[in-house]
């Protein structure tokens, strides 16, 4: 089997445009119905659904938890999320898997936790690759996306998306069983 990878010289939102179109391409292979995508304010998912929505693909969306940012916020606009499941896209909102309580344990006491060594694992291939993981746990969790379904999971570096992978996902319980097939794109590190 040969595939192709493509890779961006520098993370972050402008290279949403293309990993988008990299990833249509990809979807006309046929064989992946559920794309996962991380789009804290929707813009993103919404840019995803344009390019995808001739195709038989079910969107998720996954966005930051309440209180990200700032205490009693969302990322998100009320409007935005209706907007997206007016679509057809369900949005989550839930605590991050690969940070949540062990991060706030962190920032209280200090030293690391197993979950950040797993996170900054990930990161040593870039931001969105650990964004991909991350978002792959927490839709399977929530019932969102299957697990032992190959699909599209795309994550990013701050602002928009750069990086796409084919996954298996996995629950949080079962974390090591989740598999990476393909990347698709990515930026460089």
């Amino acid at each position: 089997m040969k595939k192709s990878i493509t890779y961006f010289e520098e993370p972050g939102e402008v290279n949403t445009d293309e990993l988008i179109a990299c990833v249509k391409e990809r979807l006309e292979e046929g064989d992946i119905k559920y794309v996962a995508i991380a789009s804290a304010s929707g813009a993103s998912a919404l840019k995803l659904y344009e390019a995808l929505k001739d195709l038989d693909v079910t969107i998720v969306n996954c966005t930051h938890h309440m209180g990200f940012k700032e205490a009693n916020k969302a990322d998100i606009t009320p409007e935005m999320r209706a907007k997206l499941e007016d679509l057809g896209i369900t949005t989550f909102m839930g605590s991050h898997a690969l940070s949540a309580t062990g991060r706030g344990i962190t920032n209280k006491f200090g030293g690391y936790t197993p979950i950040d060594m797993i996170s900054a694992s990930y990161r040593t291939i870039c931001q969105g690759f650990k964004v991909c993981a991350e978002i792959g746990i927490m839709l399977a969790d929530a019932g969102l996306i299957p697990v032992g379904e190959e699909i599209i999971s795309i994550g990013g570096t701050a602002h928009g998306v750069d990086t796409a992978v084919v996954m298996t996902a996995a629950n949080m319980t079962k974390v090591f069983e989740m598999k990476f097939h393909e990347i698709i794109a990515m930026p460089r590190p």
